[in-house]
């Protein structure tokens, strides 16, 4: 099926972009990799008089580490791109495996960090690990610039805390120290995962655990148990030491999420799939060289 017709503005600069939004209101959208909207488009779930491509703003394209050491990652990069940068191949290698693995080609070339951020899709990949990591978002708007944690933004399946003529600048992710890495597993049967787990592991003090599962509900979900059941442990625990001590609260955090039967797998399947993922996830973070 064909969209309707609309106007395509491509604005070249940050400002430019948010005046036309602003001068244009409910009748335009921000479009960018497009991997998601113009799907939404061609079903008729969206319509939009004009869309606003912002491929051409130079700034949401940068990738690089701020003066305090913050990974900062503009909204416009795809994810093949993340995944072939050599900054965050040695900021955030797990980051970069993360896009590497992406759908596929196509989408990896074509979607973008922003884009996928804020259409809201529950089933992806990066919000996850994102969550796990601290990670924020920079908005830009008529109203100046603001920050948002990404355990924020999300507000439910396909809703965010982005309003409609805001633009995401980029993704801030702080630096890692040395006794902290991360990793992120998942699994579906489809080119989107059904479930993905994100684990972050410090040894600094205090010794912490990031935990997180995403795609089985509207939203990243924080696997709290867990996490409260490593801040006690020896710093110099072994892997299944360490997974013996969390493996029921995983499984307690699993069965209280709200989940459901759907193309991507029965309820009961993916509660079981996150404390795979979360073992999965773990033990490669301590194993880490």
């Amino acid at each position: 099926m064909r969209t309707n017709r609309f106007t395509l503005h491509r604005p070249t600069r940050l400002d430019e972009a948010i005046a036309l939004k602003a001068r244009l209101g409910d009748t335009a959208a921000y479009h960018a990799g497009g991997t998601e909207l113009l799907i939404a488009l061609k079903a008729r779930v969206l319509r939009y008089g004009h869309l606003i491509d912002i491929k051409q703003i130079a700034d949401l394209r940068e990738i690089r580490v701020r003066s305090d050491g913050t990974l900062s990652i503009g909204a416009l990069n795809s994810h093949d791109t993340i995944a072939r940068s050599p900054l965050v191949k040695a900021q955030l290698p797990s980051y970069a495996e993360l896009s590497e693995q992406v759908a596929n080609i196509r989408v990896r070339i074509a979607g973008t960090i922003g884009g996928v951020l804020c259409f809201g899709e529950p089933h992806a990949d990066a919000p996850t690990l994102l969550c796990a990591l601290d990670a924020w978002v920079v908005l830009s708007g008529p109203r100046g610039e603001r920050e948002v944690p990404l355990r924020e933004f999300h507000l439910g399946e396909f809703s965010t805390a982005k309003e409609d003529d805001e633009i995401l600048v980029s993704v801030e992710i702080a630096p890692q120290s040395e006794g902290t890495c991360s990793a992120y597993r998942s699994f579906g049967h489809t080119e989107r995962p059904a479930v993905g787990v994100a684990a972050v592991w410090s040894t600094d003090n205090p010794q912490r655990l990031s935990l997180w599962a995403g795609a089985l509900s509207s939203r990243p979900v924080c696997l709290e148990r867990a996490q409260e059941a490593a801040a006690s442990l020896p710093p110099d625990s072994r892997p299944d030491t360490i997974w013996n001590a969390i493996e029921a609260a995983v499984a307690a955090d699993a069965a209280e999420i709200d989940t459901r039967d759907d193309l991507h797998g029965g309820a009961d399947y993916k509660r079981h799939l996150v404390s795979v993922l979360a073992k999965r996830a773990l033990f490669a973070c301590l194993t880490l060289p």
